[in-house]
């Protein structure tokens, strides 16, 4: 008998601290909670990363392979998404292009992207060329 591998899911987070700050915590352990209470629960694996910059969320990617990304911080409308600095002291804004050229190389990968971050639905817009899938917030929202 073969046995299924799991479906990983890499939750990806970052908030700055010139950012307002989010419980990315509580938002784990409620993504980590519904999957437990799921049917097909031992059919996925949950690997996070916190505190990402761009070069951070790229290495992520390569070393896990997952077919679910869910990223939660800040978004910043058209310029695209708001994640740490290269040296974690401040923050660096990852632009839509960037994001888009970056799911185009694990199209035959990723299958889902989520963006639990504000004014995010350009980026959605410009992934889901690449992405089968892709969840995005159109407006603000609340932590």
């Amino acid at each position: 008998m073969t046995q299924e591998r799991s479906r990983r899911i890499l939750l990806l987070a970052a908030n700055p601290r010139q950012t307002m700050p989010f419980r990315l915590d509580k938002e784990v352990r409620e993504i980590k909670q519904g999957l437990a209470l799921a049917n097909n629960r031992n059919q996925f694996e949950i690997i996070r990363r916190g505190a990402v910059n761009a070069a951070d969320m790229q290495q992520a990617i390569v070393e896990i392979s997952p077919h679910i990304v869910h990223f939660s911080g800040q978004g910043a409308g058209e310029s695209g998404l708001i994640l740490e600095s290269s040296d974690h002291n401040g923050s660096h804004v990852v632009t839509t292009a960037a994001l888009a050229n970056l799911f185009a190389l694990f199209a035959d990968i990723i299958e889902c992207v989520v963006l639990n971050a504000c004014y995010s639905e350009i980026q959605s817009q410009v992934i889901n060329q690449h992405i089968g899938y892709v969840v995005s917030m159109i407006h603000e929202i609340a932590d």
